[in-house]
Formats: structure tokens, C-alpha cells, sequence
């Protein structure tokens, strides 16, 4: 399984929700919230899209978590 690049589709909709194809690369729809991206997905006939949530801002992350046995 190869890694998806959303760097494109970030950067046009950077804090929207998105409608995704089952590819998870083409955009079908979008809105402010995922039932507004959902509706607007299920008038072109995608019933069942991917939906994602696009960050506002870009942040990287660095920690470290403990797992106990």
C-alpha cells in the first residue's frame, strides 16, 4: 500500500471537509461541515463518499508515548 499524497487537496481546501472518491485522491465535493460536503457529494450521485477533514494549518508533532505490557 502506497502513501496518498493530500498535499494538493490541502492546499485547495485547507480547512473544509472534503467528499472523496474511493481512489481517496479525487475530490467530489466539499463544505464547512461534513453533512454539508456529504449532501453536495450525494447530488452528483456518490452515496457513500470518503470524507476528511482538511486542518486549518499544517502542524508538526513531535512526542512520545509509553506502552505498558
Amino acid at each position: 500500500m502506497e502513501a496518498i499524497d493530500w498535499k494538493p487537496i490541502y492546499k485547495k481546501y485547507h480547512g473544509q471537509w472534503v467528499a472523496l472518491d474511493d481512489d481517496e485522491v479525487t475530490v467530489i465535493a466539499s463544505g464547512k461541515t461534513a453533512l454539508e460536503a456529504l449532501a453536495a457529494a450525494q447530488q452528483v450521485g456518490k452515496e457513500k463518499p470518503i470524507l476528511a477533514q482538511m486542518p486549518e494549518k499544517l502542524l508538526t508533532y513531535v512526542g512520545s508515548f509509553t506502552v505498558s505490557v
